[in-house]
């Protein structure tokens, strides 16, 4: 069996790499979202034109980025989503709530001071880590 994995939410710590790295040796293939924060903000105004009001700018990039995110959910077995420390994480909430009502296998990814915060996500999700080698060790397990 070969598991199409999607590595979505917050890109501000290396917990993608730290899934590639341990699960190295398990056929499973990983996508995700443009991790580079200023190419994921300025994709849509790169290819389609510069725009004067940001409130364009973004929304060209939002909708250009919805592409490659839907893309990547839909064709995915089991979906991550991380919410980090630093940040709210609007878009991984968005990505959650996609991949659930799409009936994906949902694993969560987060520390324990988001628990109530995320209280919702957690009930949508089928599996809930606190540490990516969790979610290796979930991997391991469904693929043996």
């Amino acid at each position: 069996m070969n598991l199409k994995v999607y590595l979505s939410g917050e890109i501000h710590t290396d917990w993608r790499q730290e899934i590639m790295t341990g699960a190295a040796d398990l056929n499973v293939s990983f996508s995700s979202p443009v991790t580079d924060h200023a190419a994921s903000d300025d994709c849509g105004v790169a290819i389609m034109g510069s725009e004067d009001q940001k409130f364009w700018h973004d929304h060209k990039g939002a909708k250009l980025n919805a592409m490659r995110t839907r893309k990547g959910i839909e064709d995915a077995d089991i979906v991550v989503v991380r919410f980090g420390e630093k940040y709210k994480q609007w878009n991984a909430a968005f990505d959650a709530g996609y991949a659930a009502a799409l009936g994906k296998s949902l694993i969560v990814l987060h520390g324990s001071d988001h628990q109530h915060a995320l209280k919702e996500v957690d009930a949508a999700a089928l599996a809930v880590a606190e540490r990516p080698e969790q979610v290796v060790e979930m991997l391991r397990y469904i693929l043996s």
